[in-house]
């Protein structure tokens, strides 16, 4: 990949990141509800009301707040919360170790589970294993965060004692949330190791290496594996841009201190800076990930970076 084609990646995703930024704007604007009467309440004076909303700067044309909010973004600045009045990025700041400890941990959890699960199913193709390997792997995929949330705590927390129902109290309230968010990114892991393995195997430079006496294990891990990994880099990219999306379900089912649940206390109090800030955020990440991705594929594979 040649300096002009990245410069015009990350200028695409420059572009998209603003684009959120546009959406984000308009989307919270047309939310009902007004956040100055959640503030002073329904039995506020009309010159209550008015002179709170002009200190927020909300009776001016949607327009000029736009052209404010682009021109703060430009000096890095993502503004103040309504609530607390405090810096948006100050807010961000406070909850983003939680979620990046509870994203990291997901995705480990992921990873050491999809790679030996599917590499399993590869093997085993066609026998028992595989097939119980694949239907947990289906299992996974289908099964909707915010329904396997309160299962695990109900199992896990209420029936056995063994963790936190919910909070940030420890490593061991760490556990849940991160197999709740982690088991959907492991099963579609599981299943693309499985296939590109399967893929991979079929080649017959496997078959000439096999038929020379190369052990199994050895044909496994040192050509087979190696082969297979592209699409599955481009897979674990796209699914680890999606943690944290995916942990604003998780953080609010387990009260998880972390971007997810900031946006949703935002998004309720009509938070307009706090909304805007958590969704730039969110997506800031995932458009940086998944660029970071295609990079790196195009690393792996020049053929893909020429193409482009």
């Amino acid at each position: 990949m040649t300096w002009a084609q990245a410069g015009r990646r990350l200028a695409g995703a420059v572009g998209v990141v603003l684009g959120v930024a546009l959406l984000t704007f308009l989307l919270v604007h047309l939310i009902p509800g007004d956040p100055v009467e959640l503030m002073l309440g329904e039995s506020a004076r009309p010159a209550d009301r008015a002179n709170l909303r002009a200190s927020l700067g909300l009776d001016r044309p949607v327009a000029v707040q736009l052209a404010n909010q682009f021109a703060s973004l430009a000096r890095l600045d993502l503004g103040t919360s309504l609530h607390s009045r405090r810096p948006v990025s100050a807010l961000i700041a406070e909850r983003l170790p939680a979620t990046l400890q509870l994203a990291a941990a997901a995705l480990a959890i992921a990873v050491v589970t999809a790679l030996p699960l599917g590499m399993l199913a590869a093997r085993r193709q066609g026998r028992v294993v595989d097939g119980v390997a694949m239907g947990f792997a289906l299992l996974g995929q289908s099964v909707p965060s915010f329904w396997l949330g309160p299962l695990l705590i109900l199992g896990f927390s209420v029936g056995l004692g063994w963790t936190p129902v919910s909070g940030r109290e420890g490593p061991s309230s760490l556990v849940l949330p991160a197999l709740t968010l982690g088991a959907g990114m492991a099963a579609v892991l599981a299943r693309m190791v499985r296939s590109s393995l399967l893929e991979v195997l079929g080649e017959d430079y496997l078959r000439t290496a096999r038929a020379k006496g190369v052990a199994e294990r050895a044909l496994l891990w040192r050509h087979a594996l190696p082969n297979a990994a592209l699409p599955v880099v481009t897979v674990l990219g796209l699914q680890a841009g999606a943690l944290l999306s995916g942990a604003v379900i998780t953080e609010t089912v387990f009260a998880w201190p972390g971007i997810g649940s900031l946006l949703v206390d935002a998004i309720q109090r009509r938070d307009y800076p706090v909304v805007q800030g958590c969704v730039l955020l969110i997506s800031t990440g995932y458009v940086v990930v998944n660029t970071l991705t295609d990079l790196a594929y195009a690393w792996l594979d020049p053929r893909a970076g020429a193409d482009a």
